[in-house]
């Protein structure tokens, strides 16, 4: 660019500055930059949190560790809760309720102690999945990592919980006649299912109840209300067998996910627990269930990854 000066000589000016005229975007562009927590594709997703999985599996140990250091018992409160919770039930709903019509007396404890325990596992991995965002926000506002490795980590916690309780619950099958045969090898694929099920749960609850702290508060009504309803204290079948009740009615109680994977554990452990008892197509339910909450979950918990931690 030139203009003539006073004198009549030509003179040239500087030009423009290089980027002068380009917008944001284009900016960014020219410069190889992207924005600052923006969320990525679900792919790239996924290989980020692939690539933190020793994260996510040391962070579930440490708060396993945790969660009972201030007690005197330490971890023993992993078995001895939902033990004690099964005393309970025992003494309520198999004792002054009768509610082991329809079961056989010699096998009542097992089953209401494999009910309590699996029904566990999942109530415990919605309850950590609902805080896993809203209860270490100082950790996902510090440090850049795919969110979702925080519920996966709780729900990961919760298994490895199981896992210790699974020793209590042999002996109890044992003590009760019931001997280790083959189809105990049912139990590893059934929890697995259980455990993306749960994962899928504990996802979706993580994203709301990052935006609704209430619902932490709501979470323990609505979870006691689905155990009620899912068959850890009584038989579905035996129940209902006299009662005036839709068919389809029995159909949903018996095919909603918990009491499908209750099922499952107590038809491999338990010797006189047979198919009888198990709804039709029931591992088929048990993998619909885990893919359906898994996918869904996942998704709905990555469509707001660049919100988490914000406001």
């Amino acid at each position: 660019m030139s203009e003539t000066t006073h004198d009549g000589t030509v003179a040239v000016s500087a030009s423009g500055p290089p980027d002068e005229g380009l917008t944001a975007a284009e900016l960014a562009a020219k410069y190889g930059l992207t924005v600052s927590g923006a969320r990525p594709s679900l792919v790239e997703y996924v290989r980020q949190l692939w690539g933190r999985r020793h994260f996510i599996l040391t962070f579930s140990r440490a708060k396993l560790t945790a969660q009972y250091s201030q007690a005197k018992l330490g971890q023993l409160w992993q078995v001895a809760t939902p033990l004690l919770n099964a005393a309970v039930y025992f003494f309520i709903f198999g004792l002054l309720l009768g509610a082991r019509k329809g079961i056989p007396s010699d096998i009542y404890v097992p089953f209401l102690v494999t009910g309590v325990f699996v029904f566990t596992f999942t109530q415990s991995s919605v309850l950590a999945g609902v805080r896993a965002i809203s209860g270490n926000l100082g950790l996902v506002r510090a440090l850049h990592f795919p969110r979702a490795a925080l519920p996966v980590s709780f729900a990961l916690q919760q298994l490895q919980q199981l896992l210790f309780s699974m020793v209590v619950l042999v002996l109890v099958v044992m003590a009760f006649g019931s001997m280790p045969t083959l189809s105990w090898l049912l139990v590893v694929p059934a929890l697995l299912l259980q455990f993306v099920f749960n994962t899928g749960l504990a996802l979706l609850f993580a994203r709301l109840g990052s935006s609704t702290p209430d619902l932490a508060q709501l979470m323990p009504f609505v979870l006691r209300t689905w155990m009620y309803a899912s068959g850890v204290m009584f038989s579905i079948p035996a129940m209902l067998a006299d009662k005036d009740v839709p068919p389809w009615l029995a159909d949903v109680l018996q095919w909603n996910p918990a009491a499908v994977y209750m099922d499952l554990v107590r038809f491999a452990m338990i010797d006189d627990y047979g198919s009888s008892y198990l709804p039709p197509h029931v591992w088929a339910f048990a993998a619909g269930w885990a893919l359906l909450a898994g996918v869904i979950g996942f998704v709905y918990f990555w469509k707001a990854e660049e919100r988490y931690g914000r406001g």
